[in-house]
Parts: structure tokens; sequence; C-alpha cells
């Protein structure tokens, strides 16, 4: 196995562990505690064996391949990302970034020897919320914001408990070392874009300056359901017609607030949902994101303010359930500053952005420095197994990532 990835090149790395979890729309499936993440945790851990990393488990099932530093000292550069998938998702999510760093580093010390600082690749196992009803519990583990105490009621669509999956797998037995870490002197995470700002650019590097906040919502219209053909218009109360207004509305608002700003519905459901019979009650989804906590809040108070004005207009109900407040997480200054400092000196064209996604970085922010590195995805596709980056900026990178672990441990 080894021989046929001397290429070096992380897109080899990354379709050999693309066989773990091959679906047959030539995605991949790697839940969290199944027999193909299994594997593929175990090829990740192979992998820093045979490239001279001191490969290890800590007790939730993050692997790690270490190279220790010459300086005496208690804290460790981590950099890496998380193995597990969505189902059927793309080969390039979570896995790049544990490719691109046990590539980054194994480079640094064949040209320049073993570092000051000690570094940890880490294979995170877990971080899309894809089996069990919980998400980040690889980083979430490590940094103390979950107990394995706490999840044995967490249960998979089959009635399997997180618990008892993890257990099943041989680890939560205290065989290896407790995952609870405050050893981290920084966190550096490199992953694909899964957006198009870079493609559009036409740079080759972002450097995170912050992962957006997140907001989610259930909006419900209560009217009246009745005849489709017998109730005058001017005697309905349609919650379907109220519903499109306030959609419209919302995503307007967003187009203008700032154009950083994103607003999405995504689910709706009529009731009775009959072809000849007025909506008496309509749900739908709203997921609202930006980098700015003052820029949400004045979002949702116009939002609040018209919702009232439409409520008392049409004599309909609106209520709001909001189930999601996941609060913007802002990098490093310092640590993102000498990523892009670091990322120029290599040549490539690199710019700061925002992350519009969740990733482990905005864990590993409540303990230590964080910094995220973007390498484009063509056409900002991801989740799906169209997802895509270059070989060419797959090594970008790399190279970008180096750099910057360069200043930091040499």
């Amino acid at each position: 196995m080894i021989n046929s990835l001397e290429t070096e090149q992380a897109s080899a790395y990354i379709h050999y562990l693309a066989r773990f979890g091959k679906t047959s729309d030539g995605g991949n499936t790697r839940l969290l505690y199944t027999p193909t993440w299994l594997e593929a945790q175990q090829a990740v851990f192979s992998l820093f064996q045979a490239k001279g990393l001191d490969a290890f488990f800590d007790d939730v099932g993050n692997a790690y391949g270490r190279i220790e530093g010459t300086l005496a000292s208690q804290a460790s550069i981590v950099t890496g990302s998380h193995i597990d998938t969505v189902s059927s998702g793309g080969k390039f999510d979570g896995a790049y970034g544990i490719i691109g760093s046990l590539l980054a580093v194994s480079r640094l010390v064949s040209r320049y020897g073993r570092p000051k600082k000690t570094i940890d690749v880490v294979s995170l196992c877990e971080e899309e919320g894809s089996r069990f009803p919980l998400a980040f519990w690889g980083s979430g583990s490590i940094t103390g914001r979950y107990e394995q105490a706490d999840i044995d009621g967490l249960l998979d669509a089959s009635g399997i408990s997180l618990g008892e999956a993890m257990r099943a797998n041989g680890f939560g037995q205290g065989h290896y070392q407790a995952p609870r870490r405050t050893d981290i002197d920084c966190f550096i995470e490199l992953h694909i874009e899964q957006g198009q700002v870079l493609e559009h650019s036409g740079n080759k590097i972002g450097i995170a300056k912050a992962i957006v906040g997140q907001r989610r919502f259930t909006v419900t219209v209560e009217g009246a359901a009745n005849h489709a053909g017998t109730t005058p218009m001017h005697m309905r109360k349609d919650a379907m017609e109220l519903a499109s207004r306030l959609i419209t509305r919302l995503v307007d608002k967003a187009r203008k607030i700032d154009e950083a700003f994103v607003a999405t519905v995504g689910q709706i459901e009529a009731f009775p949902n009959t072809a000849n019979v007025i909506p008496g009650k309509v749900s739908f989804s709203l997921d609202i994101r930006h980098h700015s906590t003052n820029m949400l809040d004045r979002y949702c108070e116009e939002m609040e303010t018209f919702f009232h004005e439409q409520e008392q207009a049409s004599q309909l109900g609106i209520s709001v359930d909001q189930w999601a407040d996941v609060a913007p997480v802002a990098m490093d200054a310092d640590l993102t500053a000498l990523a892009f400092q670091s990322a120029q000196k290599t040549g490539l064209p690199v710019q700061y952005m925002y992350s519009g996604a969740g990733h482990d970085t905005q864990i590993f922010g409540s303990c230590c420095p964080t910094a995220l590195l973007f390498v484009p995805s063509k056409g900002g596709i991801s989740h799906s197994p169209l997802e895509f980056t270059a070989d060419e900026d797959l090594e970008a990178g790399v190279s970008a990532l180096a750099a910057l672990l360069y200043k930091l441990a040499y």
C-alpha cells in the first residue's frame, strides 16, 4: 500500500482513504464507530507510522501522529481535521486536512530534521454529527466540551447508543489515554473551502478571520384550512400566502443588510398539504449566518418587528421557535496574520475571508489560539460525491501549511 503512494502527492493519499466507505454513487460514507470508519482511522494510523511519526489513539478514537520537539516543552502544535463524513459525502472534506497536515510535517522533517516544538497531526474521530445527535465529538472530547459519561443516552437511527458503539470499537474502556488535553499550544486546520469565494477570486489560499455564527428557527404560520373552490379570496386565512410573503422578506433582507450575510429557508411543510385545500398551517425553517453577533441581532430584531406587523394586518398567527444559536468564533489574530504572511512568502495568492461552515477549529478556539486555512472547491460543491479540489490546489495548501508550521515549530 505505501509503495503505491510514493508520489507524495496529497491527491494520492486522499484517493487511498476514499476506498474506505466508498458508495455506489462515487461518494463516501464513514459514520462514527462504523466498520468503514474504523478501517479508515486504522489506515491513517498506519500512514502516521509509515511516515515516521509516533502514532497513538486516545480513548474516544482520535488518532495522532507525533514528531517530538527538541526543546523541553509540555505544549504541542496540533494540526489536522476529521476522518468522518456525511452520508454519501465527498472524499476531500476532513480527509484533506489530515493528509495535508501529514505531508506538511513529513516534508519539514525530511528537509530540516526534528522541530524545536512538538507537532501532533490529528485525525479527529468525528465532526459531522451524521450518525448521532451530537457534532464535534472528537474535538469536543479533547477540549473538555464533552464527557464520556454524558453520551449513553444519544442514540442513532437503529437505537444504538454512542457509548455502546464506541465500546464496540475498543474505545471508551480506558485502554488508551484520556482524550482531554491541556497541553495544546495552538491548533491549525487545513480544509477545502466548501464555497466559491476562492474560485471566483482566483486566489489559492484563504485565511479565515472567523467562523460565522449560526441561528436556526422554525417559523409557523397559523391560518384556517378551507375549501379551495368555495372560499372567496377576500375571506381566506391562507397560511401559505402569508408564509410566502415572510420568506420573500427574510431572504430579501439578508441580501440588503450585508454582503456577507446569508439566510436560507430549506424546509417547508404545509398542512393538510392537499391540492384542493387552503393550507391552515405552514411551518418553515430559517438558517441565518454572519460573523458579527451585532448583525445577527439586528436581523432578528427587524424580523420580529416585521412578523408582528404582518400578524396584526393578516389576523393570522405567527410563532417562532429558535432551536440553534452558535456564536461567531474569531480566529487568533496573531496566528492568522502569521498564516497570511507565511502563505505570501511562498508566492501563493492569498486572501482573508470568513468561514460560512462550522469546523473543529471553532471548538479548539475555546482553549487555544487557532488558524483555519482554505483551498478552493470546484463550484463550491461539498457534502456531495461531486466535491472536488484540483491537485495543484491541494499541493498549494500543503505548502502554505508547511510554511506556517516552519515559523511556529522551527
